[in-house]
């Protein structure tokens, strides 16, 4: 077996058991390790802009990759979006969010490495986590350029061959064969982002396991002070 095929046909493989079996060990045998470790109440300068285009951006590029690989070809092209019309609306919204990542990951990583009680409070595992998703996203910007040459020239062929792959991948029949002429960036960011599920279990990454978004629909909670509480007790 040479290394492509060791690359796009075991490693997607190792990396998604280390994902789900290494998350399901940690919660089960360290929850109290389970958390985001937040470092906003050592400092709070730039942190809510940071944060902010960071999540953003990576939720954003999550689902876009979610929509624009793992989703059948035949369901864009039953919405009437053709393979160049999809290529661009890629290219757009990695241009976008990709842009808003990387200046939110960039602030991040400088408040993680040079502010003195954020560096103090930390562990090495977080400064290499978000240095790892930051090369994971530079290696995804740079794809732009070729992706518009692609589309410029009206061939959607990488992304099909890209989507095939990962499709071939979740269908437990995979086609490392389907890569094999794609550009080297492209390969190495696809390597790269499946050495972030291999890590996920390892940092604190997790928290998005458990990401609290039944606080959209639940009760307010009601806040009385003692202040109050003594006027009405003595009324």
């Amino acid at each position: 077996m040479n290394l492509h095929n060791l690359l796009f046909g075991v490693y997607p493989y190792i990396a998604l058991t280390v994902f789900i079996v290494g998350s399901w060990i940690r919660y089960d045998h360290a929850q109290y390790s389970w958390k985001t470790d937040s470092s906003q109440i050592l400092s709070r300068r730039n942190m809510a802009l940071a944060s902010n285009l960071f999540h953003i951006g990576i939720l954003s590029i999550f689902m876009g990759h979610f929509a624009g690989l793992v989703l059948p070809h035949a369901f864009w092209i039953a919405l009437g979006v053709s393979d160049l019309a999809h290529q661009w609306l890629a290219i757009v919204a990695g241009s976008v969010f990709g842009l808003m990542c990387l200046a939110g990951g960039t602030l991040l990583w400088l408040r993680r490495v040079f502010e003195p009680r954020v560096r103090a409070a930390g562990r090495a595992m977080d400064v290499f986590i978000l240095s790892w998703l930051m090369l994971t996203l530079v290696l995804g910007l740079s794809t732009l350029p070729v992706s518009i040459g692609h589309a410029n020239h009206g061939d959607p062929g990488v992304m099909l061959a890209l989507s095939g792959w990962v499709q071939s991948i979740l269908t437990l029949n995979p086609n490392p064969a389907l890569l094999e002429n794609v550009e080297p960036v492209f390969r190495l960011h696809m390597v790269f982002g499946m050495t972030v599920f291999l890590l996920f279990p390892f940092t604190r990454l997790v928290h998005v396991w458990t990401a609290p978004v039944n606080y959209v629909g639940r009760a307010y909670q009601i806040v009385r002070s003692k202040r109050r509480a003594k006027v009405a007790a003595s009324a």
